[in-house]
């Protein structure tokens, strides 16, 4: 079951950077929570997360996402993964750069009855930032 769970992890993180919104309904469960630092609320619930894969898309329409590390045990994946594209869209208040930007990140998903339950997210937003000159980096 955990080769199967790391799949289902793989297609949710490579989905979204891509864009795919066609994973929602696949892949997710009615009551789906994506725990992530950078939206408004911490939380984004299943009916929003196509709104939510778009917003990420428009930003970096180019994105291409790397799965370094997948461990499994019980429910959960956890994967760690590098992402990079080129900025050009609007995100978190900074305008398009056309930089090409790379950051990395990990994300827990609990799977349950075959579907994704709930993720949570954790990437480097402040390194990204800094990347396209939205604030100062400390070199």
């Amino acid at each position: 079951m955990s080769e199967e769970n790391k799949a289902l992890s793989r297609r949710f993180i490579e989905g979204y950077v891509r864009g795919d919104t066609d994973i929602v309904d696949e892949l997710l469960a009615p009551d789906f929570v994506f725990h992530d630092p950078s939206s408004k609320t911490g939380e984004v619930h299943a009916e929003d997360m196509k709104a939510s894969i778009e917003w990420i898309h428009s930003a970096f329409p180019d994105a291409q996402v790397t799965i370094e590390d997948q461990v499994a045990e019980g429910d959960k994946v956890v994967s760690r993964y590098t992402v990079s594209g080129t900025h050009r869209g609007e995100i978190m208040g900074a305008a398009p750069t056309g930089k090409l930007v790379k950051h990395t990140g990990h994300q827990t998903d609990q799977i349950l009855g075959g579907k994704i339950a709930e993720s949570w997210t954790n990437w480097d937003a402040l390194g990204l930032l800094q990347e396209i000159g939205a604030i100062p980096s400390s070199e």
